[in-house]
């Protein structure tokens, strides 16, 4: 599976780079037509609804280790946690469906909150792991950006042999080879800085999972990406640290979830779900479950 970063992080990296980093938020955005829905399946998404028939339905990512994947015919993972805590808080069963990424976040958003896939599926009430950029959220008034719950940055791995004393920093891979997930976020930084120097030296795998293995079997001396993926890989003799990386506009991103903007409802119910988690430490312990670092977004 390509990187989710591939799917929705670059239209963030992509879209704060347009915008400027002066400009006001939504200063100059003007407004769109809201779109009709073309599909009945969308009716039945209230929060009054859901609690009526009893269950919520929840959106996630497949083959996204630590966050979502399936397990012996079930769906696991800190994503997966996060839904069943929302889900007990509405008094309501928690259904999953796991989804492929899409070409970018926008098309996530579209095949999962406001309108449907074109084949072989039907939106959902919530979709799990949304990142938030209040530029990017000014231009989807479809989907209201809600429920933050943890702050996730880039990170990198390495074997602790060949680094004994100073643990590496991107300047290293002039030299040291480093493993990334092919067209991810990682990717794109390192084989930009400084002016593709590092190319000869990155290996590009086709999963997070495929750099951590090659990392512990030795193939290369690093790997780069998304810290609660490079922690969930570690094995014994790797290290994981997240450096300063220069020149790297969007290092860091916080995580949330996304509904339809016509249940606003919902959308607080599911907030104040999330709030209560990050406040009574049940998210923290769903993360530490997992062996990920938990890094709690700022507390409204």
């Amino acid at each position: 599976m390509r990187e989710l970063l591939g799917s929705f992080v670059s239209s963030i990296v992509i879209w704060a780079v347009l915008v400027g980093a002066a400009q006001a938020r939504c200063a100059d955005f003007v407004p769109q037509p809201k779109p009709q829905n073309a599909s009945r399946d969308i009716v039945g998404n209230d929060l009054d609804t859901i609690q009526e028939r009893g269950f919520i339905e929840f959106a996630a990512y497949e083959d996204f280790p630590p966050w979502s994947w399936q397990e012996g015919g079930k769906p696991t993972g800190i994503d997966i946690e996060i839904g069943r805590m929302i889900a007990d808080e509405l008094g309501v069963e928690a259904k999953f469906k796991l989804v492929a990424a899409g070409e970018n976040l926008d098309a996530d958003l579209r095949n999962w909150l406001w309108k449907g896939p074109i084949v072989g599926g039907r939106v959902a009430n919530v979709l799990l792991h949304v990142p938030y950029d209040s530029e990017f959220a000014c231009r989807i008034e479809q989907v209201v950006f809600t429920g933050q719950y943890h702050v996730e940055s880039i990170g990198i791995a390495y074997r602790e042999d060949a680094y004994p004393e100073d643990k590496p920093v991107p300047a290293y891979f002039r030299f040291d080879t480093v493993g990334v997930e092919n067209d991810s976020i990682a990717d794109f930084y390192l084989t930009a800085f400084p002016g593709g120097q590092l190319s000869q030296n990155m290996t590009r795998y086709p999963t997070m999972e495929a750099a951590m293995a090659g990392l512990a079997d030795g193939e290369t001396k690093a790997a780069m990406g998304p810290l609660a993926q490079l922690e969930h890989g570690v094995t014994d003799g790797i290290g994981v640290h997240a450096p300063p990386l220069p020149g790297f506009g969007v290092g860091s991103w916080t995580i949330g979830v996304g509904v339809h903007f016509a249940y606003r409802p919902l959308a607080y119910a599911v907030d104040d779900a999330i709030y209560a988690g990050l406040q009574d430490g049940r998210i923290a312990a769903i993360f530490e479950g997992f062996g990920v670092s938990f890094s709690p977004p700022t507390l409204r």
